[in-house]
């Protein structure tokens, strides 16, 4: 399997690759990423910037950023959604059914306490987020 992996926007005028294996990959059910995705819950994959790269149509990205947290891209021809660029984190979040070639394999899922959408996988349910990233570590039933 290729270590690099190309992704798009929804019409194709946006491109990029992610090189490597993300950081973390998961579900976050948190009002924010519900209401930005149209979803109960988006799927995250977490990346170092340096292995997230647009390699056509940078000039067609446009940037929405809420919080300071979270700065998420879009391509500004299609509306389609691309990653997210969490600078206070280190990482790019990045949509993988936008990269038709890389499994999304989730291991855990983050803001279990604001789903709309229960989810029984077997998978840890965090309150917020693992410690690791700055949560607090506390886990929820499914």
């Amino acid at each position: 399997m290729s270590d690099s992996h190309a992704g798009s926007c929804f019409c194709g005028q946006v491109k990029y690759e992610v090189t490597g294996q993300p950081n973390a990959m998961g579900y976050c059910h948190c009002t924010d990423c519900a209401h930005w995705a149209g979803a109960p819950i988006n799927a995250f994959s977490l990346w170092p910037p340096q292995s997230v790269k647009v390699t056509q149509g940078a000039d067609r990205i446009g940037t929405y950023a809420k919080t300071p947290g979270s700065q998420r891209k879009f391509c500004s021809q299609c509306g389609g959604h691309i990653f997210t660029d969490h600078p206070q984190m280190g990482v790019v979040d990045v949509y993988l059914n936008t990269v038709p070639t890389f499994r999304h394999q989730g291991a855990l899922h983050v803001f279990y306490s604001e789903k709309t959408l229960s989810v029984k996988d077997g998978l840890p349910k965090y309150q917020d987020m693992p410690k690791e990233f700055g949560g607090s570590g506390v886990t929820l039933p499914e």
